[in-house]
């Protein structure tokens, strides 16, 4: 882990790989700050590191393919949050 415990907090866009919604995070970016936190849902792929969202989260956060999400590590624990809400219909 990070081990001066400083907050990573970086944004991208959903992805649809293999019909999962995925982030795919540049190690050289701060994703390589983000493995240890985001254990269990991750994979290293190459330069990358791979997240799948789990389908309870993209349904609490009402995310999409396209749409932007904030990742961090506040708290110690990997956080995601949708940029923009999204309206309920």
């Amino acid at each position: 882990m990070n081990e001066k415990n400083e907050v990573v907090s970086l944004e991208g866009p959903v992805l649809k790989i293999n019909d999962e919604l995925a982030l795919m995070i540049p190690l050289e970016a701060g994703g390589s700050e983000l493995v240890d936190y985001s254990r269990g849902i991750s994979t290293v792929e190459g330069a990358y590191l791979k997240i799948v969202i789990p389908e309870p989260i993209v349904g609490m956060l009402r995310i999409e393919e396209g749409d932007l999400v904030w990742i961090h590590n506040t708290g110690g624990k990997f956080n995601i949050q949708a940029a923009k809400s999204r309206p309920v219909h």
